[in-house]
């Protein structure tokens, strides 16, 4: 199904492209840097995403293919509005060493196992508690933001060796990481992909 795209968000595009040059991006690095930056009105994304485009051609693949999605919390579920999603965080409970969020990623994981799309763009200790588990993930989506941990989670995640988008700096957010996969969800599917 086509996505109608709105005139202002093709008009933001196109003064977003008139001031930044994102042509030499590959095609999905493009659209998660477009959006991400559309959605934070942020140029400064462009340098400070990091992403590997093979890893972001597997995950289009697994996201179109059904993998599940999974969120650290509602305010990112919300920004994703064409695809269900996973948010256990209404379930957990901190405990002793354990944050809610930590614990809301432990609940996900027992519910989706591995080959999920992981989107987490609030708690740098849900990050950290997914790089503890065996996820085996599709992608994470590593975006959280803050001042405490924030920047350390997204290191640790880039250390892992797990295909993620992250970002170098303190900033991130829900906003930011829902339109991470929002990227991927809107961007086409190629026909190869549709029929195999």
């Amino acid at each position: 199904m086509n996505r109608v795209v709105h005139p202002i968000e093709q008009e933001s595009y196109r003064r977003l492209r008139a001031r930044l040059d994102t042509s030499h991006f590959p095609a999905l690095t493009r659209a998660v840097v477009e959006r991400v930056i559309h959605s934070a009105a942020d140029l400064g994304y462009a340098t400070d995403l990091v992403m590997a485009e093979e890893d972001l051609v597997r995950a289009h693949a697994a996201l179109h293919a059904g993998a599940p999605v999974v969120v650290d919390v509602e305010m990112v579920a919300a920004g994703i509005t064409r695809r269900e999603t996973v948010c256990r965080l209404k379930d957990a409970v901190a405990g002793p060493g354990l944050t809610r969020s930590a614990h809301a990623i432990r609940l996900a994981y027992e519910q989706v196992g591995p080959g999920a799309l992981w989107v987490i763009g609030n708690a740098p200790t849900a990050l950290e508690e997914l790089l503890t588990l065996d996820a085996d993930p599709a992608l994470v989506i590593g975006l959280p933001v803050g001042f405490v941990g924030a920047v350390e989670s997204k290191a640790a995640l880039r250390e892992s060796g797990l295909p993620a988008v992250s970002n170098v700096s303190e900033k991130g957010g829900s906003a930011v990481a829902s339109a991470a996969l929002n990227a991927l969800l809107y961007h086409p599917v190629p026909h190869s992909e549709e029929t195999s």
